[in-house]
């Protein structure tokens, strides 16, 4: 092959040759400092596959992961970072993909559960596709800056939570920093504080006290003693101070303690005691000083009028030989006395003159020079007189408790300060409720005015006596009898009530009852009267209909119509009298109301009504007379639909009210019923219609009450009225039934 060369070409190839020896012995040098760099590195250097996979690392990198480095290649990276969060990697994958280098800190975990941070370096592709990574091991730094950082924060936090004053200052006292106890002591702000100086608050007499403290504090690096600073408004406060030197950035500290309370509480003391003395010897309550065995070591004149003992013969008594030692209440008190160290408590005292006392007393332990101090007070007078009064207050509480009527006394104010408990459920309220509100506050403003005019007359008689209405939201109205008194004892005034509603609603029903018996009396004796003409009267018109033999039929069915319609009103007179014989048979009150709305459909139709009927599925039979009570339903429809002459709704509906009562309610659309005249409804002759008799409602309520029901109506003008029929599912006996008559 060389032949085919020329002398020039084989030359330059041989110059060729030699350069690449050249450079590969360059390249081999270089390469070999290359490795001796990688494997000596203190940094730990990995590189890796494009899957993050280790392919090679220095010595620094096993010492980093803790691990061999056959076990450390090939595991991929990303099995040591499950502390690091998802969003973080992301990121990081991001900035090393668009930047194609990266820095950053990382919490990597080991094999073996080790924490630590790293700092690190990665660079994309660096060779041939494989990524470098330099990795350095900063826990111990991190762990240092931690407790740097939370010692600075203990620190700070101590300095503003701290409650003496703590000042930083240089050496001439110029303040660098004060904490927010210090400012409240001298009453200025930190930034005010912070240009002036301690000598600017100490007094020309301690200026040289100072000065010598800080001599003191620059020799021996710390020093102790008190200090007095004039505040601007001339105040004097005195603080003790420990000071030290160097602790913050070179500077002073002083902790100052605020002494200016306790140095004029020692000036009070010294006062105090003088005045203690003054006191204990003028006192009019007796008072003794004893030790712990009971023997008085001191004892104030008081004392000795008090035992019935000259005052040197009672110093040398122990308080013992004054009580029964043994007694169960006396162990049981020195029991709690030496436990709590007080006491406070009454006992029976034996004078040496054979007389007994009740004696109050409080006993201190150890408070004038470690011994005990006892005050005692002469109460047996006012015990007796308590007794007395107690016992009277217990009469009036439990006659005022357990008055059949309701008591209320109000002051000068009108204000109630007691009520008993009928009081409370006459106003249908709690008695916390009542006390000190105005009386007026529970009166009901259609009756206020009333009430006011009572007040007055009281104020102007000495007693006043009313009849009025009270009422609360959803509950029933309540008729009550009010009797005042004015000043039954200075400043306060006595009300007296009764609830008569049930008084007042027997008078309503016993005349109504009465009303009842006297048109049932007059109802049979008319009915009986008149049915016998009637029944002539219709005889001789059907023989007169059949005689004659012209065309009269029109008249005959008027005058037929007419007597039938005189014969229902008769009947219906004929059941306000004495109760029917009837048969009270368990019944579907379902089926009886719509036998009776199909009944009156015709009617309804020709009057533009509509009646909708709602019943309940779970509905028990009731005892009833069928009939009966179809005339109570026909007349109550016949009503509404009376009372909606442009038309409307009717709605029926039938429910269970409770175990043992079912209701039946009729609503229509009408022009409502005022609330005065819905206490009328069912009275003879009562009726809101033109020709209207009144007797359709009074029968219904007769027929009702005797199924031992009741009806109950409510309206509202201008919108309509239900009727809410109630009846029981079983028929209870009456009283009569039960006594056999």
């Amino acid at each position: 092959m060389n032949s085919s060369l020329s002398p020039r070409e084989e030359q330059k190839q041989q110059i060729d040759v030699k350069a690449l020896e050249e450079e590969n012995k360059w390249l081999k040098e270089q390469l070999n400092s290359y490795s001796i760099i990688f494997e000596r590195s203190l940094d730990a250097i990995m590189i890796f596959n494009q899957n993050g996979e280790f392919v090679e690392i220095n010595e620094a990198a096993c010492k980093l992961f803790e691990m061999e480095k056959e076990e450390l290649i090939g595991q991929n990276f990303k099995t040591f970072l499950d502390l690091v969060p998802p969003d973080i990697l992301q990121f990081q994958r991001s900035m090393l993909h668009k930047f194609g280098s990266f820095s950053d800190e990382l919490i990597i975990k080991l094999k073996n559960g080790k924490i630590k941070h790293i700092e690190f370096s990665i660079k994309k592709d660096a060779f041939n596709n494989f990524d470098l990574a330099i990795m350095r091991d900063i826990s111990s730094r991190k762990a240092l800056e931690r407790e740097r950082t939370i010692n600075e924060f203990l620190f700070r936090d101590v300095f503003n939570r701290a409650v003496d004053g703590i000042v930083i200052f240089d050496e001439s006292g110029r303040f660098i920093d004060v904490n927010p106890a210090f400012c409240m002591s001298l009453n200025f702000d930190k930034a005010t504080l912070l240009c002036l100086s301690f000598q600017q608050f100490i007094a020309s007499e301690y200026k040289e006290d100072f000065e010598k403290l800080l001599r003191e504090l620059k020799e021996k690096g710390t020093a102790k003693g008190e200090l007095s600073l004039v505040l601007l408004d001339g105040t004097v406060k005195m603080f003790e101070l420990t000071t030290t030197s160097n602790v913050y950035s070179g500077f002073y500290m002083a902790i100052m303690r605020d002494v200016t309370d306790k140095k004029n509480m020692e000036v009070k003391l010294q006062k105090s005691e003088e005045r203690f003395r003054a006191i204990f010897e003028q006192a009019h309550e007796a008072i003794i000083i004893c030790d712990n065995q009971g023997n008085i070591l001191n004892a104030n004149p008081a004392a000795s009028r008090t035992f019935e003992l000259p005052l040197k013969q009672l110093v040398k008594c122990n308080l013992k030989n004054f009580f029964d030692y043994k007694d169960k209440k006396v162990k049981k008190m020195i029991r709690d006395f030496l436990k709590t160290g007080e006491i406070r408590d009454e006992l029976t005292f034996h004078m040496p003159n054979g007389e007994d006392k009740q004696l109050e007393f409080t006993s201190k332990r150890g408070v004038v020079d470690g011994h005990h101090l006892t005050i005692f007070r002469n109460v047996s007078e006012r015990r007796k007189m308590e007794k007395v009064l107690r016992e009277s207050e217990q009469k009036f509480r439990s006659i005022f408790d357990h008055a059949m009527n309701g008591i209320l006394l109000w002051d000068h104010q009108y204000r109630i300060i007691d009520v008993n408990p009928i009081a409370c459920e006459i106003f249908n309220a709690s008695k916390k409720q009542l006390l000190y509100q105005p009386v007026c506050e529970f009166i009901s403003e259609k009756e206020r005015k009333n009430f006011y005019k009572l007040l007055k007359q009281c104020e102007r008689t000495g007693e006043a006596y009313a009849e009025m209405s009270l009422s609360s939201d959803g509950k029933k109205q309540k008729i009550v009898e009010f009797s005042l008194k004015r000043e039954i004892i200075p400043g306060v005034s006595m009300m007296m009530l009764r609830d008569v509603t049930e008084r007042k609603e027997l008078e309503e029903r016993l005349r109504k009852s009465d009303t009842l018996n006297v048109v049932g009396e007059l109802a049979a004796g008319i009915a009986h009267e008149i049915r016998n003409p009637m029944t002539a009267l219709k005889g001789f018109i059907q023989l007169l209909q059949n005689s004659i033999k012209e065309d009269y039929s029109m008249y005959f069915n008027v005058i037929t119509s007419e007597l039938q319609r005189i014969e229902s009103i008769i009947t219906e007179f004929l059941v306000l009298a004495k109760p029917q014989a009837v048969q009270y048979k368990q019944n579907d009150v379902r089926k009886i109301m719509q036998d009776t709305i199909d009944l009156l459909g015709a009617q309804a139709m020709m009057h533009n009504v509509q009646i909708i009927a709602k019943y309940s599925e779970q509905l028990p039979f009731i005892y009833c007379e069928p009939n009966q009570l179809k005339q109570v339903f026909i007349n109550m429809l016949k009503n509404a639909i009376e009372v909606m002459p442009k038309g409307g709704t009717i709605t029926v509906a039938i429910k269970p009210l409770d175990e043992q009562h079912i209701q039946i309610s009729i609503t229509d659309q009408g022009c409502g019923i005022p609330e005065d005249k819905i206490k009328k409804l069912g009275e003879p002759f009562y009726t809101t219609k033109e020709r209207g008799t009144g007797l359709g409602l009074m029968v219904s309520y007769k027929i009702i009450e005797e199924h031992q029901g009741k009806i109950e109506v409510k309206s509202q003008v201008g919108v309509g009225t239900t009727f809410y029929i109630t009846l029981p599912t079983e028929r209870e006996k009456e009283e009569y039934d039960e006594l056999g008559i």
